[in-house]
């Protein structure tokens, strides 16, 4: 893959050629289960990158990856280290991929509902939209001209300064951050996706001062208002804070915490996804400006007009959304937890420290 790190492993799925900055180990299926010495090569990882040689660039030869010596178990048991082992990753891909389909289909649904009005051009033309009658009722059968082009006929259109309300977050000092998980988590630049949406891995951990209006709570939204360059892959972004954080988490000053006002029809998910649209996310982020560093004003989230649907279809909408991103969330938890199963798992299987019986019995119980 582009940008490896020497040592660097993976199974294929699929037949394919490889340069000469790989090697391909082709496991005899009589002597060896292929999956197993995948595992095995990732238990002595750091023994592997110890054999590499080169200054400015370390090279691993197929002779010195020969060289290592491994105790390998019974085919039989090869295979049922492998199994167990691979069903653990097999479930954490697939949450990932899980994760991937519930969001693309919650932002799927507010295109469809919000930026291409399609319940609205279906009732016009005399078609079922495929809603509850209730929900169905709250769309008009009509698009009306306006300045901002074809709207919803009834659907207001307003000033975001006039529904949120936007705070910059904490100027902290490195030395108040926290090697390991002590003190509170703090949400940063890293925490926001490129395209929008919460980063897990991202979260920093901070023990200094802090003010109240630098503290955020699970379901609050995040956006992004720093960025190396100018391609605006990352500045005016938005995510919502997972509910795991509860009431209090902090923010960095790379970051602004937008809330509704009291009253607003935009709750949090709605919000989210209308900053991270294609269309509200270009007229947000043509605010930023800067040199090197570019740099998102604060009115950038409070100058732009939106159309504002009625509350009711915002809180179907956000409904929806919420009940997606919380099951994103439990996946993610559930990932973590399996990573941690199999990281604990690898070195004792492959060592031979703990036999197979009693790791099935530790995967079926985390299954």
């Amino acid at each position: 893959m582009y940008g490896a790190t020497v040592g660097q492993l993976g199974i294929l799925r699929r037949p394919m050629t490889c340069n000469q900055a790989c090697s391909a180990l082709i496991v005899d299926p009589e002597k060896a289960d292929f999956r197993f010495l995948y595992y095995q090569l990732l238990y002595a990882r750091a023994e592997l990158r110890s054999l590499a040689t080169g200054a400015a660039q370390q090279n691993l030869s197929g002779a010195l990856i020969k060289s290592l010596l491994f105790p390998f178990p019974s085919l039989a048991e090869q295979r049922a280290i492998a199994h167990i082992l691979g069903t653990l990753d097999d479930k954490i891909e697939l949450n990932l991929r899980m994760s991937e389909t519930v969001e693309a289909m919650a932002r799927a649904l507010f295109k469809s509902w919000f930026v291409d009005f399609d319940p609205v051009r279906a009732k016009a033309e005399g078609r079922s939209i495929g809603l509850p009658k209730s929900l169905a009722n709250g769309f008009p059968s009509q698009l009306v001209d306006s300045e901002h082009g074809e709207i919803p006929k009834g659907w207001q259109i307003a000033s975001l300064s006039d529904c949120i309300e936007v705070a910059r977050g904490l100027s902290y000092k490195g030395s108040g951050l926290s090697g390991s998980e002590d003190g509170i988590p703090m949400h940063n630049l890293n925490s926001i996706y490129e395209g929008g949406g919460y980063k897990h891995d991202g979260i920093k951990h901070y023990q200094g001062d802090f003010e109240a209006h630098h503290v955020v709570c699970g379901g609050d939204v995040i956006v992004a208002n720093t960025e190396q360059g100018h391609d605006r892959l990352l500045i005016g972004f938005a995510a919502v804070v997972p509910s795991r954080f509860g009431p209090e988490s902090l923010f960095s000053h790379h970051i602004y915490r937008v809330r509704r006002k009291p009253g607003a029809p935009l709750p949090p998910d709605y919000l989210c996804h209308l900053l991270n649209s294609d269309v509200m996310h270009d007229i947000v982020s043509g605010y930023a400006n800067g040199t090197t560093v570019n740099m998102l004003p604060i009115d950038a989230l409070q100058r732009p007009a939106i159309v504002v649907p009625p509350p009711a279809i915002t809180a179907a909408f956000n409904h929806l959304a919420q009940a997606m991103r919380l099951r994103n969330e439990e996946m993610v938890e559930e990932s973590r937890s399996l990573g941690a199963l199999r990281a604990a798992l690898l070195p004792k299987l492959i060592s031979g420290d703990i036999r197979v019986p009693n790791a099935v019995a530790r995967y079926q119980e985390a299954i």
